[in-house]
């Protein structure tokens, strides 16, 4: 393909977008946000040390074991005021030192960053030969499911990324609405099939396909692998979701051990579970730091995702330089758990559940709302202020005063006042687009009460 680069000015020209990105301070291990941080930043980060992992049912595809998830490429406030647009220079800037860091996978999707990532993503990477990564992306067809509409889903798809062949292609997210659904997108209309002569004739490499869901969607999408030879499956795996997964997940360590039985390599995402396992309570951090003062916390979680030997590379949405430099050093070499290590973390997982955060993975699925509300932002705000201990219980609670500031004052800066959770009116569009099934109204609708609360005393 021919080598393509516009210029951030041209670029933000065209392809503006809606959402608001306002979890820089509440996800992974944001610039100024020490609580993940933990090596020094003056750290060598190696260029020749990272892990690979290859498989021989994946010919001789050698895949970094740190993936590259483009599900939150960073962003900047639109000149009209009105949501933000992609930084296409600093999606430059991290393609570029991933690859000269050994990183070689990187995951997309249509549906990502309101519709843009996939054209970012392109842009980004066309800037490098062909042969020096490997492209994943996926059939998001979840409104319209017919086949005229899947096609041409597929070969936009090919177009935005400047390419003529994807190296890994999935059917997006699995599971919602049950087998019905799934034979409804791929079945029915063809599109499997589709697809399937499409990997025959080399313009699709592997085929797989990503979950969300319940097992028994699971297992019989799992089935048909006699007949379609999946070639990987990307599923949520996580040191919490492996034993004690919430929602419409699974526990990690069923779906492992159903691709085990088959040696069908694991893509892994959510290893952060949205940033809740970098931004964790402060006696967790204090209790993971004691282990191994120089890593990240987030080090650990990544450690867990990588260490299992049939998984193929882990996602990570990587924001952030510091993100992306300290998952490079995680990964440059791993160093796998031990036995004694991994009990420790199940153990950490055991005290994790019992804080009551929502389970938003920061997906953005939910958005645009139609009625301007930052979902994530606001449910992010929330879960930061459960692990900080600023979501007081009453007015008698001893930091009472402290909390009620730190909760108030955050809930602005993170969230516009015509964003926030008030503006909710319940219609429910949010809810069926939730890999995690939050009840997002329900929530936003407690969340408001208890701001309201706090803003009037009557707590």
């Amino acid at each position: 393909m021919k080598d393509q680069h516009i210029n951030r000015r041209d670029f933000l020209n065209i392809v503006g977008i809606t959402a608001a990105t306002t979890t820089a301070a509440l996800y992974g291990c944001a610039p100024k946000d020490q609580k993940g941080s933990g090596r020094k930043g003056a750290s060598p980060v190696p260029t020749d040390k990272m892990t690979y992992r290859s498989f021989p049912s994946l010919g001789d595809d050698k895949v970094s074991l740190l993936g590259y998830g483009c599900m939150r490429w960073p962003t900047v406030p639109s000149p009209d005021g009105k949501g933000d647009l992609i930084d296409q220079d600093a999606v430059n800037e991290l393609v570029d030192y991933a690859i000269a860091h050994g990183v070689n996978y990187f995951d997309t999707a249509p549906v990502y960053v309101q519709g843009w990532s996939e054209k970012a993503t392109g842009i980004a990477l066309s800037r490098h030969p062909r042969e020096s990564y490997y492209l994943a992306t996926k059939l998001s067809n979840f409104s319209n499911y017919t086949r005229e509409n899947s096609i041409a889903m597929y070969r936009r798809s090919l177009s935005e990324l400047q390419t003529d062949y994807l190296d890994y292609y999935l059917l997006h997210s699995i599971g919602g609405g049950g087998m019905k659904m799934f034979n409804e997108r791929y079945i029915e209309n063809g599109i499997l099939d589709f697809v399937m002569k499409e990997r025959e004739a080399g313009r699709i490499r592997r085929l797989g396909w990503s979950f969300h869901g319940k097992p028994d969607v699971f297992d019989e999408v799992l089935a048909l692998h006699d007949k379609v030879h999946w070639d990987f499956v990307q599923i949520q795996m996580n040191y919490v979701d492996w034993r004690h997964a919430t929602g419409n997940n699974v526990n990690g360590e069923y779906l492992y051990q159903e691709l085990e039985k088959r040696n069908i390599p694991a893509i892994i995402m959510e290893p952060l579970l949205g940033g809740r396992l970098s931004n964790v309570p402060q006696h967790i951090m204090m209790r993971l730091k004691e282990r191994r003062p120089e890593d990240s916390v987030a080090s650990w979680a990544f450690r867990f995702a990588g260490s299992p030997e049939l998984v193929l590379t882990a996602l990570s949405g990587m924001t952030y330089m510091e993100h992306l430099q300290d998952n490079i050093r995680t990964y440059s070499p791993l160093v796998p758990l031990t036995d004694e290590e991994k009990e420790f973390l199940e153990e950490t997982a055991q005290l994790m559940i019992k804080y009551p955060t929502i389970p938003c993975n920061d997906c953005k699925y939910c958005m645009p709302c139609p009625y301007a509300i930052d979902i994530p932002a606001v449910l992010l705000h929330y879960n930061k202020c459960v692990n900080e201990g600023n979501v007081p219980k009453s007015r008698t609670d001893e930091n009472y005063r402290k909390a009620r500031r730190a909760f108030l004052v955050g809930y602005d800066r993170s969230v516009p006042k015509l964003r926030q959770a008030d503006h909710c009116v319940g219609c429910n569009q949010c809810n069926e687009h939730c890999p995690q099934s939050i009840d997002i109204p329900k929530e936003l609708q407690r969340i408001d009460k208890f701001v309201e609360q706090l803003r009037q005393e009557t707590l």
